[in-house]
């Protein structure tokens, strides 16, 4: 069995667990790369999903020998056997314990932010990791969740060498295994797309599934029927939505992107409606020149934005990244105005502007633009393009940010400024003040 991605693991391991959503379970993601595997079956399932951070307590000359595992709460399984035959001395188990107690609890705050570890005594836990090699994080974190209280431990995971999945039947109470080819080596060769997890994409789903289990929001996936052709997308309607912000990622990205992701959350906090959708679909993306033909995808957008206003009356905003930001720039300015979808406002995140071409002085509607400080190329960039804008515009600076705006804080900034914006613009609400954390 092959995966596309993550995003495709998880939901097809979400299938395989649909005999456990009557027990409301908690699912627990193993950082860094089972987040996203653990999202989707979270999501499918209707459960609250959780980070379990757990670390090894490696033997001092032998890192890769665990004499144990501890989690947060002061979660500690020892194996008092390899400590007896590893002959570990007293305080070179405690400066083991110390440092890894260090970095446990600095994986925990950054991965978590503010929000308490979800209570786990009594329930069902679902331990979701992207694949299996050894099988010793898994064994360890399947303790550690018991430790903690949980009333049952299933492991679950796409992929796992044969040997390794029928040890860990012996440490869960069940393990649901998409496959286990005989011919394994490594987790990443059943993935087409097993590019590195960043930190920051754990912290965007976590807060996101935080976000929708505290308030009120409906999640939809659709295919957005594009002028005929049908591409994948997330609608996200809080109660009370006044407005929909549509999405158009940059090259080399999608409707995954933690980073829309991310501005997309602080949106739906507001009362913002949002549509993350891909403006490609998977055969045409292989082909690199398809993300930079601009038109094509100023075209898909425009068709999209009059799918979505045959599905919802609700005012429509833009937020475009990178290439995504000409798209949809050049989509709010079609060359008979009234004939066009009527964007309500458009927001660019280290966007392109000058790909649009002479199209940006037909844009009607109000555009922010947003550039980090230290993305020299693309401020220079966009300050030409606002000398062409005849709209009501704005250029808005985030200091010591680069392109992608990794920097911490940076894309808070970002969100913030969107928020504000399209609220303004698309609600007639004005200014409004941050959401209570």
């Amino acid at each position: 069995m092959l995966f596309t991605d993550r995003t495709d693991a998880g939901r097809r391991l979400a299938e395989a667990l649909r005999h456990l959503q009557e027990e409301k379970p908690v699912v627990l993601g193993l950082p860094r790369g089972g987040v996203p595997v653990a999202y989707q079956v979270a999501r499918a399932l209707g459960a609250p999903l959780d980070v379990i951070v757990v670390r090894k307590l490696g033997v001092p000359y032998h890192r890769e020998l665990a004499f144990g595992a501890i989690g947060e709460g002061g979660v500690r399984v020892i194996s008092d056997d390899i400590v007896r035959r590893g002959r570990i001395r007293r305080e070179e188990l405690t400066s083991v314990e110390h440092a890894e107690e260090a970095e446990l609890a600095r994986q925990a705050r950054r991965f978590r932010e503010d929000r308490p570890r979800v209570a786990l005594e009594g329930r069902t836990a679902i331990i979701v990791d992207d694949g299996i090699a050894t099988g010793a994080t898994a064994a360890a974190a399947c303790e550690v969740v018991r430790a903690q209280g949980a009333g049952r431990v299933v492991l679950a995971v796409p992929v796992a060498p044969p040997d390794a999945a029928a040890w860990l039947r012996t440490k869960a109470d069940e393990v649901v295994c998409l496959s286990t080819p005989a011919m394994f080596s490594a987790v990443g060769e059943w993935y087409q797309d097993f590019s590195q997890t960043p930190d920051e994409e754990v912290v965007s789903l976590l807060a996101q599934a935080a976000d929708v289990g505290s308030t009120k929001a409906e999640v939809t996936a659709v295919e957005v029927d594009a002028g005929g052709v049908p591409l994948a997308g997330d609608l996200t309607l809080p109660d009370g939505a006044g407005a929909i912000v549509m999405f158009a990622h940059g090259s080399g990205s999608s409707r995954h992107s933690p980073r829309n992701r991310h501005v997309a959350t602080t949106l739906n906090r507001a009362g913002l409606g949002t549509l993350l959708f891909d403006l490609l679909t998977p055969a045409e993306e292989a082909d690199r020149a398809n993300v930079f033909d601009i038109e094509t995808l100023a075209r898909r957008l425009a068709d999209a934005t009059r799918w979505l206003r045959n599905r919802e009356s609700f005012p429509i905003g833009y937020f475009g990244a990178s290439t995504g930001a000409a798209a949809a720039l050049r989509a709010a300015a079609p060359a008979d105005a009234s004939a066009g979808p009527g964007i309500g406002a458009v927001v660019s995140r280290g966007g392109r502007p000058d790909l649009a071409g002479p199209r940006l002085g037909e844009v009607r509607a109000p555009t922010l633009l947003i550039v980090g400080g230290h993305d020299t190329l693309v401020l220079d960039l966009n300050r030409h393009a606002q000398t062409e804008l005849r709209c009501e515009n704005r250029l808005e600076i985030v200091p010591g940010a680069t392109h992608l705006f990794e920097e911490p804080g940076a894309l808070d900034q970002v969100a913030d400024l969107a928020r504000s914006w399209f609220v303004r613009h698309l609600t007639g609400s004005g200014p409004i003040p941050d959401p209570p954390s």
